[in-house]
């Protein structure tokens, strides 16, 4: 088996026997590298482990085949008749059956061992392996989960966004709206400076008036200039009444202006609750948003 990276984060292996190709995602590249090290470390004894067990099983079989090849022509020939290089001495002889029978018994007893600790090795990793690929799919699905999200939260904030857009342009329109009654509050400070410039002509007016009439009284003689007074002050009364009703015009404009101003001032109240209520959803959209960046 041999792993390979298939990304920063990411590496993979095959198992050509049972036919199965696993991969494992990580953290960081730091950690994807540290694993294809211990990977590869552990191939490498692993496969060292099985090369000396393979020539300990082969050394111990010859040295097997040896010995017993040696008993058996010590069995075979009288001690009369073997040659020297054959027939040996009696200790050589009685070392036939004994140190080599617990030679080959002590070197089955290590590959035991060593099997039991292969086998328990291979179980470990097996138990391993199961964990990564249970650890592996449980990170599949909660990213997948994850994605699925954030996804929806993009969308929310998308509407958000958009609604938060059409609130800044009501709030634009609502801002001409209140530069138009700033603009009315002057005109209306205007028009009262107006009045009560027409009511001091007014009130001089008048006072010439009775002026007019105290001479018409005091000067008999003065007929004429009398009945031009009477002229100019009917004039000035007709100018009097022409000034009463701008006045009442006037207020008229004024009682709608304010009638106007108290109707904006409503809706401006409204829409500003309506904002403050909209903000307050994105705001807590936001320390959602915080809190599952949090947890990510």
């Amino acid at each position: 088996m041999t792993f390979t990276k298939t990304s920063q984060k990411f590496g993979q292996w095959a198992d050509s026997r049972a036919n199965t190709v696993f991969g494992l995602g990580f953290s960081s590249e730091q950690q994807l590298t540290k694993f294809a090290e211990k990977f590869l470390e552990v191939k490498e004894a692993a496969k060292l482990a099985r090369d000396k067990s393979q020539e300990k099983i082969e050394t111990s079989s010859n040295h097997s085949q040896v010995s017993h090849f040696a008993c058996k022509i010590n069995e075979s020939f009288p001690s009369s008749t073997q040659p020297s290089s054959v027939n040996g001495t009696d200790d050589e002889k009685a070392s036939c059956a004994g140190p080599a029978d617990t030679h080959l018994k002590s070197e089955n007893d290590k590959l035991k061992i060593a099997l039991t600790q292969s086998a328990a090795n291979v179980k470990k990793w097996e138990i391993e392996l199961q964990t990564l690929r249970e650890s592996n799919a449980r990170l599949t699905t909660a990213l997948q989960e994850s994605a699925a999200s954030v996804e929806q939260w993009k969308r929310q904030f998308s509407l958000c966004r958009d609604e938060n857009d059409r609130l800044r342009n009501k709030i634009d329109e609502l801002e001409e709206q209140c530069s138009e009654i700033n603009r009315e509050k002057e005109k209306n400070t205007q028009l009262k400076r107006r009045i009560e410039d027409l009511e001091s002509e007014l009130r001089e007016k008048e006072t010439e008036l009775k002026d007019l009439r105290k001479q018409s009284e005091i000067i008999p003689q003065l007929m004429s200039e009398c009945e031009y007074v009477s002229e100019k002050l009917e004039a000035a009364e007709r100018d009097n009444q022409n000034l009463e009703d701008k006045v009442r015009s006037l207020k008229t404009d004024i009682e709608e202006s304010r009638y106007r101003q108290r109707h904006l001032k409503v809706e401006l109240k409204s829409f500003l609750e309506v904002l403050d209520g909209k903000i307050d959803d994105l705001h807590d959209f936001r320390r959602g948003l915080s809190k599952l960046g949090a947890d990510n």
